[in-house]
Formats: structure tokens, sequence, C-alpha cells
């Protein structure tokens, strides 16, 4: 497979154009400092946190603060659409990864969520007006802001908690007069209405003796009504926005409400119009990375593949021996449905055997995902099995045909060569990021997917992961050349294909659950709130694996190289991407 030069240069013009725009907004065009702060708490662990400063803010003119927290298995850049418009309203933004997550030490859940020492670092800060901190946190945000607002009830004037709610997992039960001066954001679709206020409904919270407590009153809470008394300390507010629990990020509706809640509760800020936001093309910009990125791949292999180091993998595409007809119709629908249908049951297998986070497998959801994509494989690899023996064979079928073999051999060095070739073109992929990062201070990312840098704890956690993903993903590649492959397709129309057959079964089973939420009751199956949530990742990285298959296997016409890389991939992705629970 060729690739055409202007592919190379739209890949890195959509790199670095994305990075540029995304670095213009978080800094909103150079007014606002952003910086990289590390942060010592008691006990040693150490809080990473992006720090943004306003142009004119120092020692002898000092502005209101606010802490901006993230949700489980979320990193800073989640908050950055919340960070870009407070900063740009004049106020210093402390943008925190939790412990556990993004760069800050594990294990995640110590140390009050980290709030505790990210509201004792605030403190320190000169340039601050100590007399106007507020505190912003989404979902587990919202229990370390209110861990904090315990522990230190005079150091803030204000808070907002979004998709969360007090007295839920370790954070303080909430009363009419703590914590001060409260704004509640809870989406009318959010997906944790039973953990956090113990109602299957989102929309029935108003009913609930919990908010009434909270708000003093005995009648049902009124959305967007002003509680209290801001100068006592006793305001309260409730919003409800049209979305989701991770929809509060891509919101203008539940970022408004946060933005006006402090601008009635602190002083010092610019009296911006709270619905004058610009974070969006923040959003675009990452995006525009990201895709740049996907459109790199192609390229990168071609370039790679066609050295001389790795001409030998370049093997002619084996002789179909595929499913045909209905045949083919039923093969799809299993290797679609498949992994979806597992997806739920098959994760919390480790849950129920109690398996504890260890030294080699530091983090809980990056094992429930590895122990769904081993059994889901042994399925798969079963089935496949069947097919060729009692079937597949006696049309003249050998492993060659599914590009598992090289002349009826299996060549432990070809194998070996594919590895380093995956190795490589991962490699420059890394790199593009490295450098995105550097020069732009961004990832690839949009709302809660995203591509970031491996921290040196994480790159050591994702080599343990690797292998089992890695043979997830050469099942997977067998599959899908093996049985559902047509030789007469073209390369857009083999993609087309090949990325239905990967997200299809993610996507129905997304449906299923949302729909009747979106219709005013609850998720299909209301036990599964957070890997509802995850599921939506599974998408854009399938969407990745169906460009990697395809391209890869035009490239070598054998498996092993696109599932290594995607075995690559998705091991960074995930492990970059999710809590760290067992503490080196």
């Amino acid at each position: 497979m060729k690739y055409h030069p202007r592919v190379l240069i739209l890949a890195v013009a959509l790199i670095l154009f994305g990075g540029f725009l995304a670095n213009q907004i978080q800094t909103n065009g150079g007014t606002v400092k952003v910086s990289h702060v590390r942060i010592a708490g008691n006990d040693g662990i150490i809080t990473h946190a992006r720090l943004y400063v306003p142009e004119g803010v120092s020692n002898k003119n000092p502005a209101p603060g606010i802490i901006a927290t993230h949700g489980y298995i979320n990193s800073n850049e989640t908050q950055s659409v919340f960070a870009i418009e407070f900063a740009r309203r004049g106020y210093v933004v402390l943008a925190p990864d939790q412990t556990g997550h993004g760069y800050s030490d594990p294990a995640a859940f110590a140390n009050g969520f980290g709030g505790i020492d990210t509201l004792a670092y605030m403190k320190t800060l000169a340039f601050v007006d100590q007399n106007n901190v507020g505190l912003e946190g989404h979902s587990m945000g919202g229990w370390a802001s209110l861990v904090a607002a315990g522990v230190y009830p005079d150091d803030y004037q204000s808070i907002v908690i979004l998709g969360s709610s007090p007295g839920t997992f370790g954070a303080p039960e909430g009363t009419p007069d703590w914590p001060r001066n409260l704004a509640v954001v809870f989406s009318a679709y959010d997906e944790f209405s039973s953990l956090m206020w113990g109602v299957d409904i989102p929309t029935d919270i108003t009913q609930t003796n919990k908010l009434k407590t909270l708000f003093n009153t005995t009648e049902e809470v009124i959305p967007d009504t002003l509680y209290g008394n801001i100068t006592d300390g006793t305001a309260r507010i409730f919003h409800q926005p049209a979305v989701t629990h991770p929809g509060d990020h891509f919101s203008h509706a539940a970022i408004g409400h946060a933005i006006n809640w402090f601008d009635k509760t602190l002083k010092g800020a610019q009296p911006i119009p709270s619905d004058d936001q610009i974070w969006l093309w923040k959003e675009i910009g990452t995006l525009l990375a990201l895709l740049g990125m996907l459109v790199l791949i192609t390229p990168v292999l071609s370039i790679i593949a066609g050295t001389s180091t790795f001409s030998s993998l370049k093997q002619s595409v084996p002789k179909l021996h595929s499913l045909t007809g209905r045949g083919w119709w039923l093969g799809a629908f299993i290797f679609t449905a498949l992994p979806a249908i597992t997806l739920f049951p098959f994760k919390g297998i480790s849950e129920t055997l109690g398996w504890p986070a260890s030294a080699m497998f530091a983090q809980n959801i990056t094992t429930q995902v590895m122990v769904w994509a081993i059994l889901t494989g042994l399925i798969s690899m079963t089935l496949f099995l069947l097919w060729h023996f009692l079937l597949n064979r006696k049309t003249g079928a050998r492993f060659d045909s599914y590009g598992l073999t090289l002349n009826g051999r299996t060549k432990i060095t070809f194998i070996a060569h594919s590895f380093l070739l995956a190795l490589v073109v991962v490699g420059v992929l890394y790199t593009s990021l490295v450098l995105t990062d550097y020069i732009f201070d961004v990832d690839y990312r949009i709302w809660v997917f995203g591509i970031k840098l491996l921290s040196p704890l994480q790159f050591v956690i994702a080599l343990a992961y690797l292998i089992p993903f890695s043979l997830f993903f050469i099942v997977v590649a067998t599959v899908l050349h093996g049985q559902l492959r047509h030789d007469n397709w073209s390369f857009s129309k083999e993609l087309g294909v090949n990325w239905l057959l990967l997200t299809v079964g993610y996507i129905v089973l997304l449906i299923a659950q949302y729909t009747p939420l979106l219709m005013g009751g609850t998720l299909l199956i209301a036990s599964e709130p957070l890997w509802s949530i995850i599921a939506f990742q599974f998408v854009p990285l399938m969407t990745i694996a169906a460009l990697v298959f395809t391209a890869a296997f035009r490239v070598t016409g054998r498996v092993y190289t696109g599932a290594f890389i995607n075995g690559m991939l998705v091991t960074w992705v995930i492990v970059a991407s999710q809590a760290t629970h067992y503490a080196f």
C-alpha cells in the first residue's frame, strides 16, 4: 500500500494548527500564563497541577483564586474548559491531578482525593487574594472540594460541585450552613443519581431529604432559585442542565452556572458575561491534533515498512478463504455483538473475586478491561478454530490464509520483526505528542477521550498490560482478516466495514443503555453507571484500531504488525488515562 505525500503534510498540518489553536485558547491569546507545579503533601505524596495566572496578577495585585478538580479516571485536562473560562475572567486557577491520576503520585482516593493538599498550596500563593478563594469540583472532584472545605473551613468563600454530593464516599455531610455558599449542579440525565442522592431518576433529587436539608427547606427544592444568604455563608442554589454526568465538561449551561456562582460569591474578577465562552475552540484544536495523529498512522507505517530494515515484512495479502453470503453476516454479527455483550459481565469478574491492585496490575479499571479482553479473546479464538477445523479447512484454508503463518510456518523472527516495526511506528506517534506537549502544552483529546503522555510510573505499569492486550488484538485481527475480509474492497470501503465491525456493538450498547435515561428513566442496566461512561471510550479506541488493522494488513499481509500497534496504542491510552490504585 502506497501513501501520497499530501497525506503526511495534512497530518502534520492538523497537529500544528490544532496544537496552536488549543494553546491560544488555553492561554487566552497569551494573556494567561499556564505553568505546571508539583505540590508536596504532608505524607510525601506529590500532586501535579496546572496553574493558570492571568496577566497583571502579582503579589502586589492579588486576584481571587479557584481550585478546579476533575473526577474519577480523568485528569486536570478534563477541567480545562472550566479553568479557561475562570482564568480569562481574572481568577488564578489551580487545576490538579487527583492523587493516583495523571501525573500525581498514587494511590487514588488518598489524601482526601488530593483536595486537602491543593487548598493548602493555594493558601501559600501570595498573588491569590486569600479572602476570595473558591472550590469547584466534578464528581469525585466535588468530594475532594468538600473534604478540603471540611479541613479548612475558614479558607474558602464558596464552592460549586457538579455531578456530586456531600455525605458520599468519605465526603462530609452537608448542613444548612455547611459548606459555605454552595452551588449544586446535577444534570437532568446524570448516571450517578442513585450513588450521589439516593434516587433512581436524576430529576427527583429536588425531592430528597438530603437536598432539602442542605437547602434548609421542607419543600421541594426549586432549580435556579437562591436559598439562604451569601453574606453569612448559607447561600444555596441548584441547577440541572440537560446533559449527562460527563456532559458537564461539554456544557455551556453547566460552565455558565459555575461562572455565575463565583461572580456572585467572590470579588475581584472581570465582569465577562457567563454566556461568553471560548473553551469549545480549545476542544476543536485538540481534536484536530488528535485527527492529525490518526492521519499520520498510514504514511508513517508505509514509509517505515518500506525501508530496507523492514522490507522482509512486506508480504502479499494471502489468498482469500473467508466467510461468504449469509455466513458472512452471521460471522459479522457474532464478531460485533460478542465484545459488547460480554463487556459488563466480564469486567466485573475481577471485582467479584476481590482482586486487589498490585505492583503487577496497579490499575483496577485497566485490569477489568484486561480480564474482559482475555475472556472475550478466548471465546473468539475457540469459535474461530472450530470454524476452521470443522468447516473451512475443507475448502483448502490454512493458517497462511488468515495471515498467521508464512509458507505454513510460524516464524518467530518474523513476529519479532513485526513487533519492532510496530514499536517504531508507535514511537513516531508518541514523539509527535512529545513535541506537541512541549511546544503547545496540550495533548490529543476531545471531551473525555484523551491521548496523553505516560508518566515514568505509568510507562512501567503499561508493560504489564501490553502482552494481554496484544494477544487480544492478534485474535481480533485473525478473525477480522481471516473470516470477514473481501478481496475486491477498496481501502476506504474496507476501512469503513472494519470500523463498523469494530464499533457498532458498543454503539448499540450505548444506545440501549442511554435511551431509557434520556426518556426520563434510568440506564437500561442501572447498576452500571461508571462502565456506561467508560464504554464511550471504546468507540474512539476501536476507530483507531480499525484504521491500524486495515492499513497494516495491506502493508504486511499478516496480522502481527497491526495487532502489535493496536496493543501498544490501546495500552498507552488506557494506562495514561486511568487511576492508579496501588500505592508504590
